[in-house]
């Protein structure tokens, strides 16, 4: 039976006393682990998305991931080719020359079309699945939760021998953002199939905060939705908030090493807001 055990640190404490790149708490940056960043509701074209891509610029310097999942809402307004350069292709292109890939689930304000451009590693599919070493990686369209890609993950879900499972999409299962919250009808849907098939962390956007659940039948759940948009002070805290940040913009570090998924948590000002390990035990 699957049982995660979630250890979180430092988060407030940091957040205090003004920590920086230098001095916040690191992942292992273990060789051979799988690195990755999440971002979510980032491609607004403005300063703030700009300077949290610096960051991610900078602590990939020092954590060298080579994925960032990017959980919708990619880009906003207009969408035309000119617009993909100013909303990603011209922040993010330190990390696309040092060879980073994005692989991108679509959001409520993406053109469906979207999914046919090539940097966000979509081929044209509007769901996918993807493997590094041994996590297997899932994105999904939230947006039009259908039957056949319910079979599509159930028979990905149940054929997959990696010891990790990461799901992500836009729309969040648990939130307690004041904007949108919790998508029950989603939740209704997926997580039957999550639990029965071992997923172990789940990573949406929509609602522009972030926001760590307490784990909910075993899953991980993290918001990640204020990577370019932010609504200051749209959390509203319940049972269900184990952290949550939603006075800036922000991204997430993760690294799965062995039976332990690191993450951390980085405002636009290099702060270290949430920090922690997802331990993994037993069997999927």
């Amino acid at each position: 039976m699957r049982s995660i055990v979630l250890v979180a640190g430092l988060a407030l404490a940091l957040l205090r006393a003004g920590s920086s790149a230098e001095d916040a708490p690191f992942l292992p940056n273990r060789s051979g682990s799988v690195k990755f960043a999440a971002i979510g509701d980032n491609g607004t074209g403005d300063r703030p998305q700009y300077d949290v891509a610096g960051q991610m610029e900078q602590w990939h310097q020092r954590f060298a991931f080579d994925i960032v999942i990017m959980l919708g809402d990619n880009l906003y307004g207009s969408q035309r080719p000119a617009d993909f350069v100013r909303k990603f292709e011209r922040p993010y292109k330190p990390l696309l020359d040092a060879g980073v890939k994005f692989y991108a689930s679509l959001g409520n304000h993406d053109k469906a079309s979207n999914d046919e451009y090539g940097p966000f590693n979509m081929n044209g599919a509007r769901y996918y699945s993807y493997v590094r070493n041994n996590v297997r990686f899932l994105a999904l369209d939230s947006n039009y939760l259908d039957p056949g890609q319910l079979g599509w993950l159930e028979a990905i879900l149940r054929d997959a021998k990696e010891r990790w499972k990461i799901a992500y999409f836009h729309h969040p299962l648990y939130s307690d953002g004041g904007r949108h919250g919790s998508e029950i009808e989603l939740r209704v849907k997926l997580e039957p199939l999550f639990v029965k098939y071992g997923v172990n962390a789940v990573y949406s956007g929509h609602d522009h905060i972030y926001e760590r659940l307490v784990p909910q039948m075993g899953i991980s759940y993290f918001v990640a939705g204020a990577s370019g948009e932010l609504r200051q002070g749209d959390l509203k805290r319940t049972s269900m908030t184990a952290a949550g940040f939603d006075q800036d913009r922000s991204f997430m570090l993760n690294e799965i090493a062995d039976d332990d998924l690191f993450f951390q948590v980085i405002s636009r000002t290099g702060v270290t807001v949430d920090s922690g390990v997802i331990h993994r035990q037993g069997k999927p």
